[in-house]
């Protein structure tokens, strides 16, 4: 118990002087994180929006193997990253693997499933109440998933928030992409595991502090956007 305590207070003057190696890898989890979380958005937005205005044959197929997908096992996406990038893999000669963008795009595959289903719920709600009207419009394809994409705005930051915590909380597929290298590729997850292993709990806690804080941090965020759009419409 008194080692508990001892950590706990180390922990705390670690995150309250900004030691520089807490404040690095706390940048790098974020750099990481919130560009994966972009390139995810870009991807799993408009195919959210064309699922649920679209109708062709194999779309259920789509629709069920997304929802599948959210259960992969994040490890097994490292893996295939891993064998995609390294030398002897397709993608090899970029020479990509133990680098962040790596880690981007293992992160990128985990979180694009993710909010792709959590979206086409709330856009194919909205359709359902668009569908006259936009047809009796005579719109193009692209102007209805525009329509239901900006409508449907603060529900999809539910679902950008739920792809931001489960890309920040990631550690296997980063761990196995990345390599953990300090000063490189170590971000919140992997130094965690990682100093935990080595026994120094006052760093590890430090970090597990900083980790909640940001996943708090834009909680909060996303809420007072929320709440300002819907105060700015009254």
């Amino acid at each position: 118990m008194v080692e508990l305590w001892d950590g706990l207070a180390q922990a705390f003057w670690l995150v309250v002087t900004a030691d520089s190696e807490l404040v690095e890898i706390a940048l790098r989890s974020l750099q990481v994180t919130l560009t994966a979380l972009l390139v995810a958005c870009l991807i799993a937005m408009p195919l959210a929006a064309l699922l649920a205005v679209s109708r062709f044959r194999l779309r259920r197929v789509v629709i069920a193997t997304l929802n599948a997908l959210m259960g992969l096992p994040p490890v097994v996406v490292g893996l295939i990253v891993y064998v995609i990038l390294s030398r002897s893999g397709p993608l090899g000669v970029l020479a990509l693997l133990f680098t962040p963008t790596a880690m981007i795009i293992a992160q990128v595959i985990i979180v694009v499933p993710l909010i792709a289903s959590i979206a086409h719920q709330s856009l194919r709600d909205l359709w359902q109440e668009y569908h006259d009207l936009l047809i009796s419009m005579n719109v193009t394809q692209t102007q209805k998933m525009q329509t239901l994409l900006w409508d449907a705005r603060r529900a999809l930051l539910t679902a950008t928030l739920a792809g931001f915590g489960r890309a920040i909380g990631e550690v296997g597929a980063i761990m196995i992409v990345g390599g953990n290298i300090d000063n490189a590729t170590r971000v919140l997850t992997t130094a965690i595991a990682l100093e935990t292993g080595k026994g120094e709990f006052a760093l590890a806690l430090a970090l597990g502090f900083v980790l909640i804080a940001l996943t708090l941090l834009v909680n909060l965020c996303i809420h007072w956007l929320g709440k300002t759009e819907r105060e700015g419409r009254w």
